[in-house]
């Protein structure tokens, strides 16, 4: 049975998590128990609130969120099924954050306006 894992990141160490092709066992995560929405979507907003405290200024929020078996190793790319970052226009620390499928990453972090 695999887990949704949630990881609290910034636009740069994104595009490092890219870069290596993983996310490192050491670097923060919530686990989202069973296989409910609600708790799902509360993982994922205190991700969002543990994202906002890595800024360093303005920038935006990013959840990257994975599916595994062990949630203590590392989170290899081929796991990741989606990020969730604020938009551009709406840096708003109470708002929802916008979907983007991993194939979207790319775009994502050459927009990275706010880190």
């Amino acid at each position: 049975m695999s887990t949704r894992v949630y990881v609290p990141t910034t636009l740069d160490r994104l595009a490092a998590y890219v870069e290596a092709g993983r996310v490192p066992a050491a670097d923060e995560r919530l686990v989202a128990p069973g296989d409910d929405e609600e708790a799902e979507y509360d993982a994922l907003m205190a991700a969002a609130d543990d994202a906002a405290l890595l800024l360093d200024g303005p920038g935006r929020r990013v959840v990257l969120v994975a599916e595994v078996a062990d949630t203590d190793g590392d989170l290899p790319r081929k796991r990741w099924v989606s990020v969730h970052a604020d938009t551009e226009d709406d840096p708003d620390p109470e708002a929802d954050l916008a979907w983007f499928a991993t194939q979207e990453i790319p775009d994502l972090l050459d927009g990275r306006s706010g880190r």
